[in-house]
């Protein structure tokens, strides 16, 4: 079999080094993919927005399976042209993905369905939703409404935070046209779990849970980024919380996207809220996370090749998914200045140093003259499984001491909350 991965991220390489795993796999191509993914597939100079290239590819190389990692690929419609051309891919169709790609749309259907998430309010205009945060007069959240690569969530402890959340997106336009509406929600106060699940359109089959961190800076602290550390199992996601999860929001929200006449396929992530009153959606996103895929898929002993093919005939239901014991956590190294305007192109040293028991998921990297050289805002995902999470931490960040570049930035408190 001859597997295409469209993207060049940490979570790409995740993927790749999954798949690779399969006996089934035969050759892997990655377009662009980074530095890491080299080692195990053929990258491929073809941008994950250009569809057109990557159909061409596909049918040139008779490519047998196509999975997408990035969202931006799946909201403009790649499983619809692949799957009009005859060919097998991976995520949903466009109407699908939407979930992702509108704040609003997703509000809505959870609104419209009885799905538990934060009360909410939606503008077009900036005035209107001025106004509306001034009656509000408490914290609350303000989302530009389109994709902004996981930095378009803005958390306000005070009016005058949100007013000026509200400006940036929609009168400066810092997102771009994703922030021509935005969503202002209520405040909701717990911990945030990630939900993963794969789904036929019909079958619901739940991940272990994980835990992201968002923010920048150790203990919460600073913009969101698009994420700086995961690890899994979540403890605070209990047996109870899962089962709720399941039953109250995974298999009533793909439901109600078949309802909507938007059936839903692929991997579906619920970003959570673990409230007093029970776990409410924060967001969905329509693929898997990032940084989470990496200690997911690193716990994940089945086959990815065989779910994935379960879910595309429709036959996930008679699949069992195992999962190996213990935990696994990923810390990020970011590039100094990140979220915020960062350089590139600083060599990275050590990787040869960090123990083969350790995975190192390339995310912002690129070969120069025979060197790895730092290429993006998150660079690398240093990932490491064990029997508890306090022992993956260690693991972890033992690793993490061997690698250095220029600027390099992480947190030094992935995985804490598990311990509290």
């Amino acid at each position: 079999m001859k597997v295409l991965v469209v993207g060049g991220g940490g979570r790409e390489h995740a993927l790749v080094w999954k798949l690779k795993q399969s006996p089934r796999v035969k050759e892997i191509f990655c377009a662009p993919g980074n530095a890491g993914i080299a080692s195990l597939a053929r990258c491929v100079p073809i941008g994950a927005e250009d569809i057109p290239g990557l159909l061409a590819f596909a049918r040139q190389e008779k490519i047998d399976l196509t999975v997408v990692g990035p969202e931006a690929p799946l909201t403009m419609g790649i499983v619809d042209s692949f799957s009009e051309a005859g060919l097998a891919i991976f995520g949903p169709t466009a109407r699908a993905a939407a979930i992702e790609g509108s704040k609003v749309l997703a509000k809505e259907i959870m609104a419209k369905y009885g799905i538990p998430t934060a009360r909410f309010a939606a503008f077009s205009e900036a005035g209107e939703a001025a106004a509306y945060i001034r009656r509000l007069n408490s914290p609350c959240v303000v989302k530009a409404d389109g994709l902004a690569a996981g930095k378009g969530v803005i958390v306000c402890q005070t009016v005058e935070e949100a007013l000026g959340a509200v400006e940036d997106i929609m009168v400066k336009g810092v997102f771009g046209a994703a922030g021509s509406r935005v969503v202002v929600e209520e405040y909701l106060t717990g911990q945030e779990v990630s939900i993963l699940a794969f789904t036929d359109g019909e079958t619901v089959i739940p991940m272990l849970p994980a835990q992201d961190h968002k923010q920048v800076y150790d203990g919460d602290r600073g913009p969101n980024t698009g994420g700086m550390g995961a690890y899994a199992p979540a403890p605070v996601c209990t047996p109870e919380v899962y089962q709720t999860a399941l039953e109250k929001i995974l298999i009533p929200t793909v439901r109600a996207m078949a309802a909507e006449g938007r059936p839903y396929r692929g991997v579906l992530y619920a970003g959570l809220m673990v409230t007093g009153e029970g776990p409410r959606v924060l967001e969905f996103n329509a693929r898997f996370g990032d940084p989470e895929a990496q200690p997911v898929l690193m716990l994940l002993e089945t086959d990815l090749v065989e779910i994935i093919e379960a879910a595309l005939s429709g036959r996930l239901g008679e699949k069992e998914i195992r999962w190996r014991p213990g935990a696994a956590v990923c810390v990020v190294l970011a590039s100094g200045g990140y979220p915020g305007p960062y350089r590139k192109g600083y060599p990275i040293s050590g990787l040869d140093r960090v123990p083969p028991d350790v995975v190192v998921f390339h995310a912002g990297t690129a070969l120069e003259d025979g060197r790895v050289v730092t290429a993006g805002g998150r660079v690398l995902g240093v990932t490491a499984a064990a029997e508890t999470i306090a022992a993956a931490i260690e693991k972890a960040y033992a690793a993490v001491e061997q690698i250095h570049f220029e600027g390099m930035h992480y947190r030094r408190d992935i995985g804490r909350k598990a311990l509290m």
